[in-house]
């Protein structure tokens, strides 16, 4: 009864701006935290950020720190990924993931719900 939405993705020039959005619907009310997570051809997917749902707690990949914001808004059921400073590498679809246990590891890939996938290209 939980489904997640992704949107906002698209093609933008390296150094360029996209923000993404992950809109959750159903009964999603004891969620612990909401992820990002990437995945280019031949890449296996990758953890990109992660952010606690009450306290909105963020984390980052190491790739991403500094050019990316992840935030959450509680009337909206949503979360952003808000990307700056666009490169080529970060070319990928992006998929929205939700994980209801707090005993994850918020950077590995055992979350509860997961998106379809936006697709990121950003071309040089």
């Amino acid at each position: 009864q939980v489904q997640l939405v992704e949107s906002g993705g698209g093609l933008v020039q390296a150094g360029g701006s996209l923000r993404l959005s992950c809109a959750a619907s159903g009964r999603f009310f004891s969620r612990y935290a909401m992820g990002w997570f990437r995945q280019a051809p031949g890449v296996e997917r990758e953890f990109v950020a992660a952010i606690t749902w009450s306290t909105a707690t963020p984390y980052y990949a190491d790739s991403v720190k500094g050019r990316f914001s992840i935030s959450r808004d509680y009337a909206k059921n949503t979360v952003y990924l808000q990307m700056n400073s666009l490169k080529p590498e970060d070319t990928a679809v992006y998929y929205c993931a939700g994980v209801l246990s707090s005993n994850r590891d918020l950077r590995g890939r055992e979350y509860d719900y997961w998106g379809q996938g936006t697709q990121v290209t950003v071309s040089s």
